[in-house]
C-alpha cells in the first residue's frame, strides 16, 4: 500500500489516500510499456538529452506516470533548464514521488520514482528556480501528458474523503 493523491471524479487532486501499489512481473510490464518506456521505467535507463517528445511541450495540463497514470507534475511548474530533459520545480503532490539516493556512475544523486509503480522517472537536483530551488529532471518516456480538458478522464475510484474535507483543484 502507498499513501497517494489521485484524480477524483470531479477531475481534482484527491486528499492523500491509501491505495495498493502496482506490482507487475517484467513480462506484464513489457506488454504494458513500449521498449523505450520499459528501459527507463523498469531498468532505470535514461533517454538521450534533447530527444524526448515532451521536452518542448508547453500545452496546459498534467504529466502522469507512463506506467500507472499517477499524477506527477503540472505544466505551470515546468521550466526550460537547458539540460535536454523536461524539468519541473515541484511535483503535483509530494506523496506521489519517492526519492532514493543513487550512487551509480561514481556520483551521488537523488533518484525519483513513481510512488505507486516504483517506475524510474529521473533525478532531482538542488539547482532549480524559485520558489523551491529544485529541478526535477525527468525522462519524457517516463511521463504521459494529459491536456487540462482531459484530466477528468484520469479519475479512479478512491476511498471516501471524510465529511467536511474537500479536494484541492489542480
Amino acid at each position: 500500500m502507498a499513501l497517494l493523491r489521485v484524480i477524483n471524479e470531479q477531475g481534482q487532486l484527491s486528499e492523500p489516500v491509501e491505495l495498493p501499489k502496482l506490482i507487475l512481473t517484467p513480462e506484464e510490464w513489457k506488454q504494458r510499456l513500449t521498449p523505450e518506456q520499459f528501459k527507463i521505467l523498469r531498468s532505470h535507463g535514461t533517454e538521450a538529452p534533447f530527444c524526448g517528445g515532451l521536452l518542448n511541450n508547453k500545452d496546459d495540463g498534467l504529466y502522469v506516470c507512463a506506467g500507472c497514470s499517477l499524477p506527477l507534475f503540472e505544466t505551470v511548474t515546468k521550466f526550460d533548464s537547458g539540460t535536454g530533459w523536461p524539468s519541473f520545480y515541484k511535483p503535483v503532490a509530494k506523496e506521489n514521488i519517492t526519492e532514493i539516493i543513487d550512487r551509480s556512475y561514481g556520483m551521488i544523486r537523488t533518484e525519483t520514482r513513481c510512488a505507486r509503480c516504483d517506475g524510474h522517472l529521473g533525478h532531482v537536483f538542488e539547482d532549480g528556480p524559485r520558489p523551491t530551488g529544485l529541478r526535477y529532471c525527468m525522462n519524457s518516456e517516463a511521463l504521459r501528458f494529459v491536456p487540462r480538458d482531459r484530466i477528468a478522464t484520469l479519475a479512479e475510484p478512491i476511498p471516501d474523503v471524510p465529511a467536511g474535507e474537500s479536494s484541492p483543484a489542480i
